[in-house]
């Protein structure tokens, strides 16, 4: 049972009605609000009329589908996402991630499974790990004609334009901005972003990082700010201006 005051607000968007009542039934049993949406229009009034903590999300849905869902959602919202993906999918795992999405889990799976992951990216989208909270600065840190709002956690384009950042992406770039001109493996990295360690596949820190230099507007091809380092991991070449 969650044992603070205020009860983490699940949203499912699933098409099928069995398993989204399969979910809120566990979920609520589990001490969560949980509330369903069978298709994006029903997703957008549930968010319309109630703060969501958390949205998990079904990939293969009639219309629009889930990418779509989380590629919309993130234009303005940092609200963190479970992609539900067809078993053995690969592809459609990293482009959710691409999209997005703080992670995965592939279909069939056991609820006790999908609750394990909605309380793992609340605790890592309400704190930094250890090793950067202690020195995370309150304000604004400056760096290549950006500017990192540590208390909004957004970025602000020399031109003043707001850039949402997912909680995966902030915590990835505090990892960069705490450490400049440090070769940082990609164990570490994922260490710092989610605390677990990679498996031999785990490409996730890589989706991570070139969605990180869209939002930086870092050339994938040429980068500037985030530079890969072969056989080694990233390394973030900027010089931070200012923090205030």
């Amino acid at each position: 049972m969650n044992d603070r005051q205020h009860r983490d607000h699940i949203l499912v968007v699933d098409d099928d009605a069995e398993i989204r009542q399969l979910l809120k039934t566990y979920l609520e049993k589990h001490g969560l609000r949980a509330s369903t949406a069978g298709n994006g229009v029903a997703m957008r009034e549930v968010l319309n009329t109630s703060n969501i903590d958390l949205i998990v999300l079904d990939l293969m849905m009639p219309g629009e589908d889930g990418l779509s869902l989380c590629r919309k959602l993130r234009v303005d919202s940092n609200t963190p996402i479970i992609m539900l993906t067809a078993l053995g999918e690969e592809t459609d795992k990293i482009v959710g991630l691409e999209m997005g999405a703080d992670d995965y889990l592939s279909k069939p799976f056991n609820p006790r499974e999908l609750l394990a992951r909605i309380n793992s990216v609340l605790r890592r989208a309400r704190i930094l790990p250890d090793s950067v909270a202690q020195s995370e600065p309150r304000g604004k840190i400056r760096f290549a004609g950006l500017t990192l709002d540590t208390v909004a956690r957004h970025l602000i384009s020399a031109e003043g334009i707001v850039v949402p950042l997912s909680g995966g992406e902030y915590r990835l770039l505090r990892a960069f901005l705490d450490r400049p001109n440090r070769v940082l493996s990609r164990d570490q990295l994922l260490e710092l972003v989610s605390g677990k360690e990679a498996g031999p596949f785990d490409r996730s820190i890589d989706v991570q990082v070139g969605r990180l230099r869209k939002r930086l507007g870092d050339d994938s091809r040429e980068p500037r700010l985030i530079k890969t380092v072969r056989s080694a991991g990233y390394v973030f070449t900027a010089n931070i201006e200012a923090q205030s």
